[in-house]
């Protein structure tokens, strides 16, 4: 195998791959990364056995079609310290590679790419066509409410439902929900559920734009399979039953508080410098028209922040994790929030004012 090709453009897929590799792996082969050659492409692909990713690149010159595995890391950090606009020229022969620039020199052991797993052929039965920007948008606005290493495993992922002309993402870690909708230009899409696990949601985050550039979403049983022009993105679903989260969302509640997102976020980030870096509970306590948050610490510290908000009903006093209040607040664009709340024991629903596209449920605490 030979073939020499830009370090600038050999640079960019290269990075992308690589975010599939385990670094603690239990079989040798996963830390590497599996190079073909095929009709003057080089075609990349990296793995963890439950997301893999693949890009390709135009070669300058090969020599024949071929395909090889090399460490992962190692490769990565040799192409990132080569000079911008150097030559690399990659030659495989028996159990090791060469990687040339100049008068630099890489010898790398490889394995055989005939022991490299690739995720199965599979059928999709869903297939919808949007843009990278808006997946980005509706993935980013609920990806931090995902539970992490929770023994009900089906809450460590994001659900990703399909309806007629509509995309939908849920997380939640069993204290918070987040939920976020958009429209999807398909009016005949089926009705579908499925569970995006935690590392293939992270990773999409990292590899898609904020750009119109489409992306193709295709669903099958077990697998989900993202396609941008540059890379195709391939993670198993997590199979297991996600809540119904339309029986978390609040409803009937009577007490409505509308507020500047800005002045909230700044005041329960100044108040959550006294609370409890354990527990990490605020106080609310609405009063017509005045919103009192207050923070307390075991070293008997208190910080209080007073502020003027839109609310006309009954007195209220309720707890919440200041961690989770933040949360929400930096991921609403609007510039007005509302707080529907019923009593001090039950869940709020926070929605931006005239945006109904989103909307994020918190449960109580008890301080």
């Amino acid at each position: 195998m030979k073939f020499s090709i830009n370090r600038d453009a050999f640079l960019k897929p290269l990075q992308v791959v690589s975010g599939a590799v385990e670094r603690r792996h239990t079989l040798p082969i996963l830390a590497n990364l599996l190079l073909q050659v095929e009709n003057g492409q080089l075609k990349l692909t990296g793995t963890d056995l439950e997301v893999e990713l693949v890009s390709s690149v135009a070669l300058e010159s090969a020599d024949m079609d071929a395909s090889v595995t090399v460490p992962a890391k190692k490769l990565v950090d040799i192409v990132r310290s080569l000079p911008d606009g150097s030559v690399i020229e990659f030659t495989a022969e028996g159990d090791s590679a060469t990687v040339k620039s100049g008068r630099s020199k890489f010898k790398l052991s490889t394995l055989s790419a005939d022991d490299f797993p690739n995720i199965d052929d599979w059928k999709s039965d869903i297939q919808l066509v949007t843009e990278q920007g808006i997946l980005k948008d509706l993935m980013e606005k609920t990806h931090f409410s995902m539970a992490n290493q929770d023994v009900r495993y089906y809450l460590n992922g994001m659900l990703f439902e399909t309806d007629s002309g509509m995309l939908r993402s849920v997380a939640t870690d069993g204290h918070r929900l987040a939920m976020s909708t958009c429209a999807i230009d398909q009016p005949g899409l089926t009705q579908r559920q499925v569970i995006v696990p935690r590392k293939g949601v992270v990773e999409l985050l990292r590899l898609l734009g904020d750009d119109e550039h489409e992306v193709t979403v295709s669903i099958g049983n077990n697998h989900i399979r993202v396609e941008t022009p540059e890379l195709m993105f391939t993670s198993k679903l997590v199979d297991g039953r996600f809540p119904d989260y339309r029986r978390v969302l609040p409803s009937g509640g009577d007490k409505v508080v509308v507020a500047d997102r800005d002045i909230l976020r700044h005041a329960f980030s100044r108040a959550s410098i006294l609370s409890n870096e354990k527990f990490r509970g605020v106080r609310l306590n609405l009063s017509s028209g005045e919103l009192c948050i207050t923070a307390t610490n075991p070293e008997q510290e208190q910080a209080e922040e007073i502020i003027e908000v839109d609310y006309q009903g009954d007195d209220l006093e309720i707890g919440f994790n200041v961690s989770y209040l933040l949360d929400v607040m930096s991921n609403i664009d609007e510039e007005q929030v509302s707080f529907t709340l019923s009593d001090s024991n039950s869940s709020a629903l926070i929605e931006p004012q005239h945006d109904d596209s989103c909307c994020y449920v918190i449960m109580p605490m008890r301080l």
